[in-house]
């Protein structure tokens, strides 16, 4: 045991001198308060910008969410790619982001891709490099040069259906151009 102790102080400096103590005598509550202190310091920062933002869930890049119902969500964002059924208040989709399914929404902003159904309250953008395809109908819409919009789409969520059917077919015309 004589020649353990200088071991360990060898190999570890300063650094792990408290937890040699406790691994060597078997424990102690220094050690263990520091460990709970380090978790509780991420936990604490994250909670505070889950409440300033509402609830958010980001589907990361390279990551893959199949066959979902996204429900009491306020935001999403989607770096990944997403084939999902979602009613929430606000749809980011990035760049490099696609969505697949339906969705029902207040606001949308698209960069990559959305193809299927998508109901928009308020405000449709998209951006120069986003695509949104499928059965679309908005409040508004704004288009950036680049942007594209194809497929059925209709003008006003309320009931206006013929009068946004005879609007669809110059919509997807000028995305084109």
């Amino acid at each position: 045991m004589a020649v353990q102790n200088p071991f360990f102080g060898k190999r570890e400096p300063d650094a792990f001198q408290p937890r040699q103590p406790s691994s060597v005598l078997g424990g102690s509550t220094t050690p263990s308060t520091s460990a709970v202190t380090k978790p509780a310091t991420p936990a604490s920062s994250t909670t505070p910008a889950t409440t300033e933002g509402g609830s958010k869930l980001t589907v990361g890049p390279n990551i893959k969410l199949k066959g979902v119902e996204i429900t009491d969500c306020d935001t999403l964002v989607v770096e990944g790619t997403v084939e999902a059924t979602m009613d929430s208040r606000v749809i980011h989709i990035a760049e490099q982001g696609a969505f697949r399914g339906s969705a029902e929404i207040d606001i949308a902003e698209i960069h990559g891709e959305f193809d299927g159904a998508l109901t928009v309250r308020q405000k449709l953008v998209i951006h120069s490099t986003g695509k949104v395809s499928g059965k679309i109908r908005y409040g508004k819409v704004v288009i950036e040069e680049g942007g594209q919009l194809s497929g059925e789409i209709e003008v006003g969520v309320g009931g206006g259906g013929r009068q946004s059917q005879s609007s669809s077919a110059p919509s997807p015309a000028l995305a084109a151009a």
